[in-house]
């Protein structure tokens, strides 16, 4: 009997979600996500410190002997991720997503010009941006400047995605893909209710997703929608059938020694005879129904500020590693 990522596979584009390179050989997804948590965890590998140092060094080169060294440290900071994908898209066959700093989920103009600076990054490496996938949160900032992106064919992912009201929105500007947090949502319920724990087919991140998918495929939308953020494998079988999903080493590796008979859960066959309401969003009605969903406007802010902070550590990695590689 198959296993059931052999079987996902099959129905759901299987993405991996880490910046562990050895992690993304092994189990063969066709496009990687990564966050600044996980370059965070990743840059502390030892496997991976080449990929640091030779980061650091190429900053060094471009400033000169005459920068200081936290100049040093914020341009490699900005071309790490870049780096860590370039060894992803050495390995994958697909797209990798590289995230604008968190900091600017708030700033169109500020998220403009990062997303297009990351592009341009990856073109002088040689990469296609056709491989690339922007990662911005779903704040209306952040969807505005990926509109803006996306008429440059420069294709975005918009993350930290809780509420259909960011999805809408997404699909109205004609966003990729967008990438809707299923562990964090449940995170949230749980500690508002009270509850140990929530059956997979009622999960609310599960409900959450299924209903954004039933929606696009419904209207007619081409944004795809990337199942992400998963807190055990329930949440990931009840979700096969969705456009892609993005899931950690550890869940894949769940996955890939779990056999048994995977049943398609999402189709746009099901989702065409869904009895929805079509919205259109507009900024007040994004900010009315965002102020109304207490859940959404909470992890939204929440994984803004966590995004921030693992990028400040990074900061402070760098800055020390650099110290240590000059002294």
């Amino acid at each position: 009997m198959a296993n059931l990522l052999d079987q996902l596979k099959q129905m759901t584009i299987v993405v991996a979600d880490t910046g562990d390179i050895q992690a993304i050989e092994k189990y063969t997804p066709r496009d990687a996500t990564t966050n600044p948590s996980l370059i965070t965890a990743a840059a502390q590998m030892p496997q991976y410190q080449a990929i640091v140092d030779d980061t650091l060094k190429a900053a060094r080169q471009s400033l000169g002997a005459s920068a200081d060294a936290k100049e040093v440290a914020t341009l490699a900071f900005d071309r790490l991720a870049v780096s860590f994908g370039l060894k992803i898209l050495e390995i994958i066959p697909g797209r990798v997503s590289t995230e604008v700093d968190a900091r600017l989920s708030y700033d169109t103009e500020a998220t403009i010009a990062k997303g297009r600076e990351i592009i341009a990054q990856y073109e002088a490496a040689g990469v296609s941006k056709d491989r690339i996938l922007i990662k911005i949160a779903s704040t209306w900032e952040g969807i505005q400047a990926a509109a803006v992106l996306e008429k440059e064919n420069i294709h975005c992912n918009l993350t930290l995605l809780f509420g259909l009201h960011q999805a809408i929105a997404c699909a109205e500007n004609g966003i990729t893909l967008i990438s809707p947090f299923v562990g964090r949502i449940l995170d949230w319920y749980k500690k508002d209710t009270g509850r140990d724990s929530y059956a997979s087919h009622e999960d609310p991140g599960v409900l959450s997703v299924t209903e954004i998918y039933s929606y696009y495929k419904k209207f007619g939308y081409n944004t795809e929608v990337m199942g992400a953020s998963f807190r055990n494998v329930g949440e990931i079988t009840e979700l096969a059938g969705v456009d892609l999903l993005t899931i950690s080493p550890a869940l894949l590796d769940e996955l890939q020694k779990t056999e048994g008979t995977l049943e398609r859960k999402l189709s746009p066959e099901k989702a065409a005879n869904a009895n929805i309401d079509k919205i259109s969003i507009d900024k007040a009605t994004f900010d009315k129904m965002h102020d109304e969903n207490r859940m959404a406007a909470e992890k939204l802010s929440e994984g803004i500020d966590g995004f921030a902070k693992a990028l400040e550590t990074l900061e402070e990695l760098l800055a020390s590693r650099l110290a240590e590689l000059e002294s």
